[in-house]
């Protein structure tokens, strides 16, 4: 029986992680600053809690992070850990740097200190890229241009992963992922933020929906989808970067306009945008190119726009 320690368990991508992970037949471990109080909400939901073995762990403290790992000896880390919202690291950005950045530094140097043979997935993101043209899909080569606190810290702990991988023979890589969505979405992000909305105008417990600039066009897809492709990436031969996408994008005004159908609504009796909510700088237009993961790991993005609506 493999086993696997899932840093950041109690996530979207946690839970749904620890959910194939398990029906893979490993023995699934995960952490969060403090097991002992964390509900795991999320992994409640899919009925997993219980199968799921925790520890209490801070990113920032490398001794726990070595007493972990030494303890639970893995076959596969999955570092989905840290900070994890770009509006959220303007007004937090040292801590978004520590939990991301240093985290992810933290854990290569206690797999190379131990002299661990695990295999690393470290959680990249579209952001890193920046702003690109109209039509234009990111790939592995596009180069990073990070225009927020998080995707700086994206881009930092990816090129650390890439140094540790080169120069120690480590086997890290990286998935840099485009948005996934799915119901256990925290409403901090703007797909449930809308869902939720929408449902409650329908049932007539609100009127109104503020939002920030609905020009924006993103690449969403399926997060149980996307974990497959975090699990297939540890499963090569050799470690390699893979942007993980459906090659598609949307306006968030298409994305809001959909979700408000369902409802039999019109978006525009019910959705103000408010500057209060825009950020300092945003990506206007983002979209992948998930050619290499078709390619060399077999992986696509089968739920496409009209269908995420549906699951949402």
């Amino acid at each position: 029986m493999k086993k696997a320690i899932i840093l950041g368990v109690s996530g979207q991508d946690g839970a749904y992680l620890s959910r194939l992970l398990l029906e893979k037949g490993y023995e699934v471990h995960g952490t969060s600053r403090d097991a002992e109080t964390q509900p795991f909400h999320k992994l409640e939901s899919l009925g997993i809690r219980n199968r799921v073995t925790m520890h209490s762990v801070s990113m920032r403290d490398f001794r726990e992070l070595l007493q972990v790992l030494s303890n639970v000896r893995p076959d596969e880390i999955y570092n989905l850990a840290g900070q994890s919202s770009v509006a959220l690291s303007f007004s937090q950005p040292i801590e978004t740097m520590d939990s991301i950045a240093t985290g992810e530094l933290l854990v290569l140097e206690a797999i190379r200190f131990l002299k661990l043979p695990a295999r690393l997935y470290n959680s990249g993101s579209s952001e890193c890229f920046g702003e690109q043209p109209d039509g234009v899909a990111s790939d592995e080569r596009t180069p990073f241009v990070p225009r927020s606190p998080y995707a700086t810290a994206k881009a930092t702990a990816q090129w650390t992963t890439t140094n540790y991988r080169e120069a120690y023979g480590l086997f890290a890589c990286t998935g840099i992922l485009f948005n996934h969505e799915s119901p256990l979405r925290s409403e901090r992000f703007v797909t449930k933020k809308v869902v939720v909305a929408a449902a409650e105008i329908a049932a007539g417990r609100r009127t109104k929906l503020q939002l920030g600039n609905l020009e924006i066009s993103r690449d969403w897809g399926y997060a149980p989808e996307y974990v497959e492709a975090m699990w297939r990436m540890l499963q090569r031969d050799e470690p390699e970067d893979f942007v993980i996408a459906t090659g598609e994008s949307h306006t968030l005004q298409e994305f809001v306009a959909a979700v408000f159908a369902r409802h039999g609504l019109d978006w525009r009796d019910h959705v103000e945008t408010s500057p209060a909510l825009l950020r300092p700088s945003d990506l206007r237009y983002s979209r992948g190119n998930p050619a290499k993961a078709k390619q060399l790991l077999g992986w696509e993005a089968t739920t496409h726009f009209p269908d995420l609506i549906t699951k949402l």
